[in-house]
Parts: C-alpha cells; structure tokens; sequence
C-alpha cells in the first residue's frame, strides 16, 4: 500500500498493512466542505483499499453527487450512513455536529476520526498525529481527535527534538491562511482583491492586504482560543505536561498553507548540523534550509502536499540552548485531511478496520 509519509517509508508501518482484508467503506461527514473535499483526494492519493465511499452531509446537501475514483456518490444523511454501516467515518463538519453524531456511530460499532475540536482535549479520548504518537492508539478507541491544522505542523517537527534533547519552552507565532477559515474566507479575500462589492464578510476587518493578530474567540485571559489549543493540543500529543508554549496567531491574506516561526528552549545544548540529520531521518518531515540559494519552506510551495517544511533553521544567541526555524505545511491536507487518512492507515494496518 503506497503511503502519506513523504520520503520515509521504511521508517513508519503506516501503509503497510498487517493483514489483507475486504475493501474498505469510508463514510465522510462533511464531504461538500473544503476539508471533506480534500479528504476524498487524498483518500484516492493514499493508497488504502476503498471499496465505497459514504458522503454525508447536512439535509440541504443530501441527493447532491459527489465523485471518487470516477464514480458518483449520492450524499446521504447522517442516519442513513449509520444504516450502511461503514468501516470507519472521517468528520469535518464542525463540532457541534460532531458532539451530536461522532458517539452515534461509535455505538453502531463504526470507528470515527474526528476533524473538529469536540474531542481533542477530553481525557478519553485519543489526540494523534501518526508521526509522533500512533502508538497511543488501541483497539478500543472509537472516537479518535485529529489535532488543530496549526499544532499538527508544529509537534512533527518538535518531536524528534524533544526526544533527543528534552524541551522546556517554546514560542510560536503563526501566519496561517484563509483556507483555515473555510470557503467564505476565500471568498471574502478572492472579492476584495478584485474590489468587488456585496460579498458576506467573514472577519471583521478587511484580509486583503492586512493581517488580522486574530483567529477565533478571545478568552479571559487575553488569547484566542486558537493559540490555547497549540499550548494544550502540544502538551497532550507529546505526553509531557512540562512543556511550556505560548502562542500568537494571525490570519493572512494567503492561500496554501500556514507557516510558523518558532522558537524552542531546549534541556540540552545541541549542534545544528545533528538538528537537521535529525529532521531528515523524521518520516513526514522534509528539511528546506539553503538560505544562501534562497531554499526555505513557504505556503506557495507547500501546497498540496502532505508533508511538512522546516527550514531558517538557526541558533537563538540571546537564550542558552535554544533554537529559531520556520516550519509551513498545507493546512487542508497534513493540518486536516492528510493527518485525519494517515490515522485511518494506522487503523488498517493494525487490521482494526476492513
């Protein structure tokens, strides 16, 4: 089975199944979304044997056509889908629905792995990016958390170094894209660039040639919640409470990913040159630092594909032990969709599904 992991695959068993099985049924809640768009190409992309695809959608989407593999597909509702029984259900539909309908399935034997916030934080429920943690997962878990876009690109960089080196603080700012915020915000940004009127504004102030130090709610404590989800989807993924992260998050008038610089005070001192032999060896991981010939990671070459970038790596000289790079990957596929697919691999591979 051909994999998701990049350039790696002798060093991750994802996508390469234990067993042979039957052909998988994937129901996808939210197919019509941006996310659930991306979702059934790279379900095409990855390799898994699926036999059908389920799309579900809200009542005003149901009887639309959607296609895979060159067949059309009738979206059906969510009843229906429990009806069909699939092997496994990808949300992205948000979480309120996934609240509602993610244990539903889960109580008709379906395994879900959930795009949305709902399940990320609750203590029963498992947060996993394949690279960093796949081994948390069991048999019992029927409701599996696909982490925030943002964290997803950050933790498969910071893993190899908090393995090796031990981390103790890191500080992130992101410049992430409108596709985070979903089609309207592609739309508001597509309409006032061509200065078009009329269009149903999506953020309070105009993106285009602006950045916004603002994505979702403000909390109590001055940050939104986007930034106290890296601070706490990172502890849980790595399993390390110690760590500190503060965050600030931005929206800019960009498509095809979201970048990140981040800095990170290590325990231990630490050589660049180990740094990035440790990144190259990382499965999902690739390493774009030539400065002098202008190689770093960005959105624009990211796009569609589902690894990620880090590069401008470099030495913090003002802190002792600590270390500054820019790390960038495709919002809708690693920070969504590609992570949501590779959980389902771990799923087959391990003959829990199919």
């Amino acid at each position: 089975m051909s994999h998701l992991f990049g350039d790696n695959p002798s060093d991750s068993s994802v996508g390469q199944s234990a067993h042979v099985g039957k052909g998988l049924r994937i129901a996808i809640v939210g197919a019509t979304g941006l996310v659930g768009t991306e979702i059934l190409t790279v379900l095409a992309e990855s390799g898994l044997p699926v036999a059908s695809i389920i799309p579900v959608a809200s009542s005003r989407s149901v009887g639309q056509v959607v296609a895979f593999k060159g067949q059309d597909y009738a979206v059906v509702d969510a009843a229906t889908a429990i009806s069909m029984q699939p092997d496994v259900a990808i949300f992205s539909a948000g979480g309120s629905v996934s609240t509602l309908l993610a244990p539903q399935f889960a109580a008709a034997g379906i395994r879900v792995v959930d795009n949305s916030s709902a399940w990320r934080m609750d203590p029963t429920k498992k947060l996993v990016v394949p690279e960093v943690n796949a081994e948390v997962l069991t048999e019992e878990d029927m409701i599996i958390a696909n982490p925030n876009c943002s964290t997803i690109q950050m933790v498969v960089a910071l893993q190899p170094l908090h393995k090796r080196y031990g981390i103790k603080r890191v500080v992130v700012s992101t410049y992430q894209s409108v596709t985070g915020t979903g089609k309207a915000a592609v739309d508001q940004l597509m309409a006032e660039r061509a200065g078009e009127k009329g269009y149903i504004p999506v953020y309070p102030h105009r993106i285009d040639l602006n950045v916004l130090p603002h994505i979702d709610v403000f909390l109590e404590n001055g940050y939104t919640k986007e930034e106290m989800k890296m601070v706490n989807e990172t502890c849980k993924i790595m399993q390390d409470d110690a760590i500190k992260v503060t965050a600030t998050a931005v929206r800019i008038p960009v498509m095809g990913g979201h970048s990140e610089s981040v800095n990170v005070e290590l325990k231990q001192d630490f050589d660049l040159g180990d740094v990035r032999a440790l990144w190259s060896e990382t499965p999902g991981l690739i390493v774009q630092d030539d400065p002098a010939n202008n190689l770093y990671p960005m959105p624009l070459t990211s796009h569609r594909r589902n690894e990620v970038f880090v590069g401008r790596l470099r030495r913090d000289e003002s802190q002792a032990n600590s270390l500054n790079f820019w790390v960038v990957a495709d919002n809708l596929r690693k920070g969504a969709a590609t992570n949501a697919v590779q959980i389902v691999e771990v799923l087959y591979s391990k003959g829990w599904i199919g």
